[in-house]
């Protein structure tokens, strides 16, 4: 299935970060010259996860005034609207946007601004929403509750923030530090996803299932724990798969390595996503190209990674009957694709 064919159907995005998507656009009007590319994606030379996160202090000097941020939101949805995302949850951490003053509510009210603003432009089964993510440290702890609270209140007011998070160095800091955060957030009854199995082995999504995350970021060195990976299946817990930052980081040295296969196999939910849209130069269309032409996926296994999109979105069933219908509607008119 080639790029071109899924450009024309419908997606959905669950894990995509703002400060790593910004678009260029954005980012030469707030710099006022033009940016090199070496400026704002890894190079195939990168040699894991913490190299990686280097790559977002850049595009954060730009993101420290409430104005940017609610443009910044604007601009990333738009682009994810003419790609043909129908759904998405855009995460970022409000703590990472402080350096200049701003308290957290004010930056997490910027962000809902930009959801509005670009509410306008939503086709009629079209859905955007943001997940605060919490940020791995040894410090922080009261930001991350700040964070936690923020999660909840503004879910309440029913402003477009539909979860919680965790991400940051998961090599230097394990998971399981984190479960006075996660403790709250279950006690404030806020859903949440949690950056696992990507540094850290399959012991870290273990713990997030323990903490009772409903989904995993990224997730795929649950690969080696058996039980781990049955869990997974039994819980219908999804994995939020981002093949190229994976191979960025050097998780995985090649796409035929990828394990997407044995997690389906296994039963276990598996999405397909960006991750970072600038950092890692992709789309949502080329990730699922690649794992499409790299196993030699039918129409009915694509098909199959944006359902599991749906059914694992933080949502209400009204907005995945829309896009159940609207899955199912392009997916019967696409001809000439096997299955």
């Amino acid at each position: 299935m080639t790029q071109e064919t899924l450009k024309e159907l419908p997606k959905i995005e669950l894990h995509c970060h703002l400060d790593g998507s910004l678009s260029r656009p954005f980012i030469e009007k707030r710099l006022g010259r033009t940016v090199r590319p070496e400026e704002l994606s890894v190079s195939e030379n990168c040699t894991s996860l913490n190299e990686y996160l280097e790559k977002f202090e850049f595009p954060l000097t730009l993101l420290q005034k409430a104005e940017a941020i609610t443009e910044c939101v604007r601009m990333l949805i738009a682009g994810q609207d003419s790609q043909g995302i129908m759904y998405s949850e855009i995460r970022f951490a409000p703590q990472l946007h402080t350096r200049k003053g701003l308290p957290q509510q004010e930056i997490v009210e910027a962000a809902c601004e930009g959801l509005d603003e670009s509410r306008k432009y939503w086709k009629s089964y079209s859905c955007h929403n943001l997940i605060l993510c919490c940020m791995r440290s040894d410090d922080n702890k009261d930001a991350n509750m700040e964070t936690v609270r923020l999660a909840a209140l503004y879910a309440e007011r029913g402003r477009g923030v539909v979860a919680a998070d965790l991400a940051g160095a998961e090599g230097l800091y394990a998971t399981d530090t984190f479960a006075d955060v996660f403790r709250d957030a279950v006690q404030r009854g806020v859903p949440f996803t949690i950056h696992a199995g990507e540094a850290a082995g399959a012991e870290s999504v273990e713990c997030a299932l323990n903490f009772q995350a409903v989904r995993i970021g990224h997730g795929v060195r649950s690969t080696e724990n058996p039980l781990i990976m049955q869990e997974l299946a039994d819980r219908e817990t999804a994995l939020e798969l981002c093949p190229t930052s994976n191979l960025n980081t050097k998780i995985y040295e090649t796409i035929e390595n990828y394990p997407i296969q044995q997690l389906m196999n296994k039963g276990i939910k598996v999405t397909v996503n960006t991750d970072n849209m600038m950092v890692s130069n992709t789309t949502e269309a080329r990730e699922l190209a690649l794992v499409a032409d790299t196993f030699n996926m039918e129409k009915k296994d694509v098909k199959q990674l944006i359902m599991n999109g749906v059914e694992a979105a933080f949502t209400t069933e009204g907005i995945k009957n829309r896009l159940r219908a609207r899955v199912e509607t392009q997916f019967a008119k696409v001809a000439g694709i096997r299955g």
